[in-house]
């Protein structure tokens, strides 16, 4: 099993930074590829940014690249999210999911193991 703790959400103005953390225990997240999927109030589940077990590939939603930047620190069993230029449209729940699957992002559905997630409210 393991329990993926998110942290880092709250609120900020339009053109603000957060950064978002993903902090693993109970196993290393050196075997996962880790995801952050974020969830706005009525909407599915979106793609956000994905990075591969070793932290060589990452992946973008075209909605946040060149904005956002994921990245992952083996060693302390961590992912982060680095948020840049946030806009409205942002505002969400952001999750951290590890997926054992290999290649790029899975499908939501793929996952194995999620965070309780935490929320980001960007204003305008």
């Amino acid at each position: 099993q393991v329990q993926l703790v998110e942290s880092g959400g709250g609120s900020v103005q339009a053109g603000g930074s957060l950064r978002l953390s993903c902090a693993a225990s109970g196993r290393t997240l050196s075997n996962y590829g880790m995801g952050w999927i974020r969830q706005a109030p009525g909407k599915e589940r979106e793609f956000v940014a994905f990075v591969s077990w070793g932290g060589r590939n990452t992946y973008y939603a075209d909605s946040v690249k060149g904005r956002f930047t994921i990245s992952r620190d083996n060693t302390k069993n961590t992912v982060s999210l680095q948020m840049n230029s946030l806009k409205p449209e942002d505002t969400a729940v952001y999750y951290c999911a590890a997926s054992d699957g290999v290649g790029g992002p899975p499908a939501s559905t793929k996952y194995n193991y999620w965070g309780q997630g935490t929320q980001v409210t960007v204003s305008s």
